[in-house]
């Protein structure tokens, strides 16, 4: 019964690549498919997540925007004397990215109350609720 089920979202999934393909959209910009061809084992796990995880994670991007602001630190200061004077600028940028900037520390993700309740359920033995 699984692999019937599995065999047929495949087969809708082709079918719907397939429309993509041949639409103007498709005709005109044909990497597209090609990219959602290709992205697709990787999007699908994304949609087995509920909802609310889902927005706060394509709507925060955290690891991107600390990244981000990590390369400017460093960027910004120029050459460390050493690899200590480094990592404390690092640390205290990221001692200042996690500090919440509002007064109520739950208004930090207004999202994230929904978003962490989903992955205590579904990751009960990985989270840890303080």
């Amino acid at each position: 019964m699984k692999g019937d089920l599995y065999r047929a979202h495949r087969r809708r999934r082709e079918q719907a690549l397939d429309e993509l393909e041949t639409s103007p959209l498709g005709q005109r910009y044909p990497a597209i498919a090609r990219t959602w061809r290709a992205a697709w084992p990787e999007f699908v796990p994304f949609l087995q997540f509920p909802p609310p995880l889902r927005k706060d994670v394509f709507s925060t991007n955290l690891i991107e925007s600390i990244n981000a602001r990590l390369r400017m630190v460093t960027r910004n200061h120029g050459h460390f004397t050493s690899e200590a004077a480094a990592i404390k600028v690092l640390y205290l940028a990221i001692r200042h990215l996690i500090e919440p900037k509002t007064s109520d520390r739950n208004q930090v993700a207004p999202h994230w109350k929904e978003a962490r309740g989903a992955l205590t359920l579904d990751y009960e033995d990985r989270t840890t609720i303080r």
